[in-house]
C-alpha cells in the first residue's frame, strides 16, 4: 500500500509518498507567499495551501498505482488562525505561528487572567504565537469578522477538511491553542469562556493516528484516487517531524532545524515545566512532550544567504569555515522576537562582537552558533528539570549541514542522530496514515520499523569545553539587550 505525508510549512507545502516499508517513492515541493502586512505581522492565504496542496498531490502521484494509496495525513505548522464563516468561507488571511502582534492580548492573558491559572487550564501560559491570543486580538480588532465565525481551524485541518469536509483537529496541534486542557485531552471550559469562544466553534478532537473520514468523492476525482482513500487527523509540524524521525515513547529527543527551531523531548508521562519556559503539549504517539521552540533557526541562515549576502550557494558559504568553539562573533537569533525560554515578541536579532578582522565567514558561523546557542537554552531549562538526555536525532532543513549538526552536537555535548529520511514532518505525516490504516498496531511499532539511523555526529570533548565558554557569554547578551529591545519597539 501507499501512504501520502503532507508536511505544509511556512514557506511551502512538501509531499511525500511512501510504501509499507517507510520507503519514500517520490517527494514534490510546491512554494507560496508569506505575507506581512506590518512589522512584526505574519499572514497567509489558507487558499494557496489548498491549490499548491491538490497540486502536489497530483504531481507525486502521478507515475504511481493509484488504486494502491490508502491513506494522507499530515504534519503542519502550529498555532495559525484560520477562521470560517457559515459556509465553509475563509474569512480572512491565516494568522500565523510567527505572527507578533498580540502583545497587548498575551500580557492579558499572563497578567490579568494570570499564568497559574492559564497554566491550570491547560498546561501552559501565553506565547504571542499561540491560537488565543490571535482570537482576542481578531475580536478586538476586528469585531465585524469575529462574529462572523462558525469554525475556527489550524493550518493542516483546513487541508483536512477540504479533502474530507470534517472539521477536526488533534490533540498535539491543538495543545498549541491554549484552549485545550493538555492533561485531560478535552477542550478547557474557563479558556473558550475567557476567550468568548463556543465549543461547537471547534473542530472535533482525535488523536493523531485516527481517520477522520474518507476523501470526498469530487476531490477523489480531481486527484484520480480512490473515494476509500482515508484521511488521518495528523499532527502539528514538531509532533509529526518527531514521529518522522522515532521520537516516541519515553526520554527521546528530537531537535528541529526548520523556519523555526525546536528541541523536542517525548515522554509517557504528563508533565510541567512549572517556570514555563518549555511547552507542555499532547505527542502524536497519544502520548506527551515538551517542547522549547525558537522562532528563527533555518529562517536565520535563509535570511543571511538570500537577502543579505544575496547567494543560494548555503554550502559554499560554509567551505572555508574552520575554526569551530573560536569565533569573537556573537549572533542574536530573534528576527521574530523569540518564544522559548525569553518569551519576548519584541526581542531583535543582532550580531555583536565584530572588528576590522571579522570575515564573512566569521558571520556566517556566528549564525549557525546563534540558533544552536538559542536550542541550548532550552536543553538548559529541560536539564534543570532533572531530564538526562545523552543523545537526539536532528531533521529540518538545516539539518543537511554537516557542519551545522556538528556545531550542534557540540554545542549541545550530545551525540547527534542522523536517520535515513531527513522528511521529518513529511514522513511523520505518512507514517499516521499508515497507522491509521492499520499497516502497524502503534506509532511506536511502526517507528521502530520505519526509522533507520544511518549516522551519528560524536561531539568532541576539546570543541565542547570551548563552545562552553562561548555559550556562558551568549547567554549575557538577550538579558543585557532585552530593556533596549523594549525602547527599539
Amino acid at each position: 500500500m501507499l501512504y501520502i505525508g503532507v508536511d505544509l510549512g511556512t514557506s511551502a507545502v512538501k509531499l511525500l509518498l511512501m510504501d509499507e516499508k517507510g520507503k519514500i517513492h517520490n517527494i514534490v515541493s510546491k512554494e507560496y507567499p508569506l505575507s506581512f502586512p506590518h512589522p512584526g505581522w505574519s499572514e497567509q492565504n489558507p487558499q494557496d495551501w489548498k491549490e499548491k496542496s491538490l497540486a502536489g498531490i497530483k504531481e507525486l502521484i502521478a507515475d504511481a498505482d493509484k488504486s494502491q494509496i490508502a491513506g494522507i495525513s499530515f504534519g503542519g505548522q502550529m498555532h495559525g488562525l484560520v477562521v470560517l464563516d457559515e459556509n465553509d468561507e475563509v474569512i480572512r488571511p491565516a494568522i500565523l505561528w510567527n505572527d507578533g502582534r498580540t502583545t497587548k492580548e498575551t500580557d492579558y492573558l499572563n497578567e490579568v487572567i494570570g499564568k497559574d491559572k492559564l497554566s491550570k487550564y491547560t498546561a501552559n501560559i501565553a506565547f504571542a504565537g499561540f491560537t488565543a491570543p490571535k482570537i482576542l486580538w481578531l475580536k478586538e480588532q476586528e469585531p465585524e469578522n469575529f462574529a462572523k465565525i462558525n469554525k475556527i481551524m489550524l493550518p493542516k485541518d483546513y487541508l483536512a477538511y477540504v479533502l474530507s469536509g470534517v472539521h477536526c483537529t488533534d490533540y498535539s496541534d491543538a495543545s498549541g491553542m491554549l484552549l485545550l486542557d493538555v492533561e485531560h485531552k478535552c477542550w478547557s471550559k474557563e479558556m473558550l469562556e475567557i476567550c468568548n469562544v463556543k465549543e461547537e466553534q471547534l473542530p472535533t478532537l482525535y488523536e493523531s493516528y485516527e481517520v477522520v473520514g474518507n476523501v470526498k468523492p469530487e476531490i477523489a476525482e480531481e486527484l484520480g484516487i480512490p473515494t476509500s482513500v482515508k484521511v488521518i487527523a495528523g499532527a502539528g509540524d514538531n509532533a509529526a517531524a518527531a514521529v518522522g524521525t522515532g521520537t516516541v515513547g519515553e526520554g527521546r529527543c528530537n531537535i528541529s532545524l526548520g523556519t523555526s527551531g525546536t528541541i523536542f523531548i517525548s515522554s509517557k508521562k504528563f508533565g510541567v515545566d512549572e517556570h514555563n519556559a518549555l511547552h507542555s503539549f499532547d505527542h502524536a504517539d497519544g502520548y506527551y512532550h515538551l517542547m522549547g521552540c525558537m522562532l528563527s533557526a533555518a529562517s536565520c541562515n535563509k535570511w543571511w544567504m538570500d537577502e543579505i549576502l544575496k547567494t543560494k550557494e548555503y554550502a559554499k558559504e560554509q567551505e572555508q569555515i574552520r575554526k569551530l568553539g573560536e569565533n569573537k562573533v556573537f549572533y542574536l537569533p530573534y528576527l521574530m522576537g523569540e518564544r522559548s525560554p525569553h518569551n519576548d515578541p519584541k526581542a531583535r536579532a543582532t550580531f555583536i562582537g565584530m572588528t576590522m578582522d571579522t570575515t564573512r565567514e566569521d558571520m556566517t558561523q556566528a549564525v549557525l552558533e546563534g540558533v544552536a546557542f538559542g536550542l541550548r537554552d532550552s536543553l538548559e531549562v529541560a536539564r534543570s528539570l532533572g531530564i538526562q538526555i545523552e543523545r537526539t536525532k536532528i531533521c529540518g532543513g538545516g539539518a543537511k549541514s554537516p557542519l551545522w549538526k556538528k556545531i550542534v552536537a557540540n554545542v549541545m555535548n550530545l551525540k547527534v542522530d542522523v536517520i535515513e529520511s531527513e522528511e521529518g514532518p513529511g514522513y511523520g505525516g505518512a507514517i499516521l496514515a499508515a497507522v491509521g490504516c492499520k499497516e502497524f498496531a502503534s506509532v511506536e511499532e511502526a517507528t521502530e520499523k520505519l526509522v533507520k539511523i544511518v549516522d551519528t555526529v560524536e561531539p568532541d570533548a576539546e570543541l565542547v569545553a570551548k563552545y562552553e565558554e562561548r555559550y556562558q557569554k551568549f547567554r549575557q547578551i538577550y538579558p543585557t539587550l532585552k530593556g533596549l529591545f523594549q525602547e527599539l519597539n
